[in-house]
C-alpha cells in the first residue's frame, strides 16, 4: 500500500460507528458514576438526619480517692472477744454534673465506677445517698470534702441539671489499685441507654 494511500469513504464509514459507541459508552459511565454519588449523599443525609444526639450529657468536675487499712476492734456486738478482722479499701469519691438535654424526663437508676487492672475491668457500685452519709460516720476522719450526695434513684426533669458526689469502695489495695488504669463511671437510665463518663482531670489522692 503505498504511503499516499487515503482512506476511502468506506473505510471511514467503518470506523465511525466504533467512535460513536466509543462516545456512548463514556456517557453511561459519566452518568453511572454521578449516580453514585447522588445516591452515597443522600444516604449520607439520611443516616445524619437520623442521629439523635444522646438524652444524657454530664461530667466528672472532681474525682477523689482514698485508701483505707480497716481493722476490727476484737469485741462483737455482745462485748465478746473474737478474732480481729483487718481488710484494705480504696475509696472513690466522684464530685458529678447530669444534664437531661431531651424534651422527657430522665430516671437516673444507679451509678459504677469502673478501673481497668491487669486481671480485667472491675467494677464497684455506688453507694445510696444515705450510705454516702455513713461513711463520713464510720470514718471521721475521711480527708475528701464532704459534699452533698448525688441523688441515685431520681428523676432529671428535660433540660435541668443535676450535682452531687458519689463513692464507691473497691476491697483491695493500694498498691493493687495503682497499678489500675482507664478509671470511667457508668450512670444508668430506666429505658435509655447509659451514659459513660471519664476523668478530664487529674485523680486525687487523699
Amino acid at each position: 500500500m503505498s504511503l499516499l494511500h487515503q482512506e476511502s469513504q468506506e473505510d471511514i464509514d467503518d470506523v465511525a460507528p466504533g467512535e460513536e459507541y466509543t462516545k456512548g459508552s463514556s456517557h453511561v459511565v459519566l452518568a453511572a458514576i454521578i449516580s453514585a454519588v447522588v445516591v452515597s449523599a443522600a444516604i449520607a443525609i439520611y443516616v445524619i438526619a437520623g442521629q439523635k444526639p444522646p438524652m444524657a450529657t454530664g461530667e466528672i468536675e472532681q474525682i477523689w480517692t482514698h485508701p483505707q487499712h480497716t481493722e476490727s476492734s476484737g469485741i462483737d456486738a455482745n462485748g465478746d472477744v473474737m478474732a480481729k478482722q483487718s481488710f484494705d479499701q480504696v475509696f472513690v469519691f466522684a464530685l458529678v454534673k447530669l444534664h437531661n438535654q431531651s424534651a422527657q424526663p430522665l430516671y437516673l437508676r444507679n451509678a459504677m465506677v469502673n478501673v481497668k487492672l491487669a486481671d480485667g475491668i472491675r467494677s464497684s457500685y455506688a453507694a445510696s445517698a444515705a450510705d454516702y452519709e455513713r461513711v463520713y460516720l464510720a470514718y471521721p476522719s475521711m480527708p475528701v470534702p464532704h459534699g452533698n450526695a448525688l441523688s441515685l434513684q431520681s428523676a432529671i426533669d428535660p433540660g435541668q441539671t443535676v450535682e452531687g458526689t458519689i463513692v464507691s469502695a473497691f476491697r483491695m489495695s493500694k498498691a493493687e489499685w495503682d497499678a489500675g488504669k482507664d478509671l470511667n463511671l457508668t450512670f444508668s437510665f430506666s429505658y435509655q441507654p447509659s451514659l459513660v463518663l471519664a476523668p478530664k482531670t487529674a485523680v486525687i489522692e487523699q
